[in-house]
């Protein structure tokens, strides 16, 4: 079993805001175990020898290509990475998750397939499941003999999961419950053989279950024409009279958006590292490309406005595996106390993945809109080239964008991020709105800093805590009904976390003499801050009233900086990526 070889301190979710992180305290990438490392070389191992080489056949829809693929890597274990043993799985932590959801992003379309199976297909079961179920479908799912999909966003219902219409009504003779409905956007939709259907027990109470197709009565849609993700298979899964046997039902009836809303947790963190590699595939290639394209009698490689493009997808990409990694192991710090397999760990897990809920989904939105970037970008190097089907960037700039929508929209998220927060601090859980309320009432005293990049940060929680403070005097209980502002709120947490995530995995690597993310710290933080400034003033000009000039006096006073030489520094961090041609921080 794979384990993190640091403890880590335990610390309630978005106390970021309120305290201060020791460096050490964090978990980086660095700091992954040499068993993590192991396993990041198999999986490499099976991604070159055999996805990479059948990647155009599953882009073409080739029947059972992806299915033939998935069950090879079940012979490594792949698809039970974190199954218990006693099920058929590796028993492995979250890191070791983490790290194979990365190899598995360098293509939508595969990562379709096995993420679709391995997270939401299987972790209902694996988390909420009885014995007796778990027995039933995890070693099977293990295997690669069953593959699952989750069926959840219906046609009149997308975002709002609880306005389904898909009815399950119990049998005369109590022994099933029949399904009618219809679900749509399903990934895996046209082969699963089990799903993890949400409906409603007569018509009221949202309830999970697990259906066979099997059972008949179950019938998939055709295959949907995407912008993206071509090869993933993704339709709409009908329900006519299904019976499903009470003992199929997971969890508790009534109780599905338990079900739906902790799965989706993991799955945003999951997102993360699937992103990160694609990016990092992304600017791979753009690296290699602006080598080899020539202008003007010399190649591209060597103008300043590419290096510029290089070195902030890489600083992007650096700050969101920061974030990334840091939730990780503020996870696995709840965890520590669980033994992992036992009959609670499930339960510890669930438990600290809803603990960080509005973390998950600040790496979700920022991973997912990083990734939109470097996609951009690399097109863009690639001139009217990255606008042609031969040229593989066109393909990942259409596959980027389904990220967005994943895992519940970025507007969803962003709901999340300062909704969940909010509402501890409304029950007393978390002292987010006094400390709103004293950074408001500070009225421009700022602690000195020596220290330039911790000022920025220290500076950045002040931000975000004083326009708290500002938007919760104007709207009080009803905040969370003026979107606008909530989303600005969210996005002034999220940078926060990016800045404070990048400095101190920044300060761990600067231990190590990595010079280069100093670079990256310098520039990201400056940027960050300026984009803060904005989402704050958003914010003030709506809900300060009379006293807008000393808000915005006061926010000026806290987002002010003193700028760096931006453009020797990407110099700096281009320099390192064309000697590597490829991410290397």
């Amino acid at each position: 079993m794979a384990t993190t070889t640091t403890s880590r301190a335990t610390r309630k979710g978005c106390a970021f805001l309120l305290e201060e992180t020791p460096a050490e305290e964090i978990f980086t990438r660095e700091r992954l175990s040499e068993e993590h490392i192991a396993i990041e070389r198999t999986v490499e191992e099976f991604w070159a020898n055999e996805v990479e080489p059948n990647l155009p056949a599953i882009r073409q829809k080739k029947p059972g290509v992806a299915l033939e693929i998935m069950r090879k890597s079940a012979k490594l274990g792949l698809l039970g990475i974190s199954v218990p043993e006693k099920f058929g799985g590796m028993e492995m932590d979250l890191p070791s998750v983490m790290v194979v959801a990365e190899v598995m992003g360098r293509d939508a379309s595969y990562a379709g397939w096995h993420s679709a199976h391995t997270g939401i297909g299987s972790l209902p079961i694996l988390f909420f499941g009885s014995e007796q179920q778990k027995e039933k479908y995890l070693p099977r799912l293990v295997s690669g003999e069953l593959l699952a999909a989750y069926a959840l966003t219906e046609p009149l219902a997308g975002s709002d999961a609880l306005a389904a219409r898909t009815r399950a009504d119990l049998s005369a003779d109590g022994k099933h419950y029949i399904l009618n409905g219809q679900k749509m956007w399903i990934t895996n939709g046209g082969a699963a053989d089990v799903f993890i259907v949400f409906a409603k027990v007569g018509g009221e109470k949202f309830t999970a279950f697990i259906v066979e197709r099997a059972f008949g009565g179950l019938t998939s849609g055709a295959e949907e024409h995407k912008m993206g993700i071509q090869g993933s298979s993704t339709t709409a899964i009908y329900f006519d009279n299904v019976k499903v046997p009470v003992e199929n039902v997971l969890g508790e009836i009534g109780r599905g958006h338990v079900i739906a809303f902790n799965i989706l947790n993991i799955g945003r963190l999951k997102l993360g590292p699937a992103v990160m590699g694609a990016a990092k595939s992304i600017l791979a290639t753009s690296i290699k490309y602006t080598k080899q394209r020539k202008a003007f009698g010399v190649a591209i490689a060597s103008f300043g406005a590419m290096q510029h493009k290089m070195a902030e997808m890489a600083i992007r990409i650096f700050a969101t595996e920061s974030m990334a990694w840091r939730v990780v192991g503020l996870i696995q710090a709840q965890l520590s106390g669980a033994e992992h397999g036992a009959a609670d760990s499930a339960k510890v897990e669930l438990k600290a993945a809803e603990e960080y809920a509005a973390e998950c989904s600040m790496v979700k939105v920022f991973a997912a809109e990083m990734l939109d970037f470097v996609a951009d970008e690399g097109v863009q190097i690639h001139g009217g080239y990255g606008f042609h089907q031969d040229y593989a960037v066109e393909r990942y700039y259409r596959d980027a964008r389904i990220n967005r929508l994943f895992e519940g929209t970025s507007e969803i998220n962003r709901l999340v991020i300062s909704g969940m927060p909010l509402k501890r601090a409304a029950r007393g859980l978390l002292p987010l709105l006094v400390a709103a309320q004293k950074e408001l009432a500070n009225d421009g005293q700022v602690e000195a800093i020596s220290d330039p990049e911790m000022r920025l940060v220290q500076n950045a929680k002040m931000i975000a805590l004083f326009t708290l403070g500002v938007a919760h005097q104007k709207h009080g209980a009803e905040l969370e009904k003026h979107q606008e502002v909530v989303m600005s709120l969210s996005d002034l947490f999220m940078e926060t976390f990016a800045m404070e995530s990048t400095l101190l995995r920044c300060r761990n690597l600067a231990a190590s003499g990595n010079s280069t993310a100093k670079d990256i710290c310098q520039v990201f933080l400056r940027d960050a801050i300026s984009r803060m400034q904005a989402a704050s003033q958003n914010v003030l000009s709506a809900c300060s009233g009379s006293d807008l000039d000393r808000h915005m006096s006061r926010l000026k006073s806290l987002a002010d900086y003193q700028p760096v030489n931006a453009i020797a520094l990407r110099r700096n961090i281009a320099e390192r990526l064309l000697g590597s041609e490829r991410y290397i921080f």
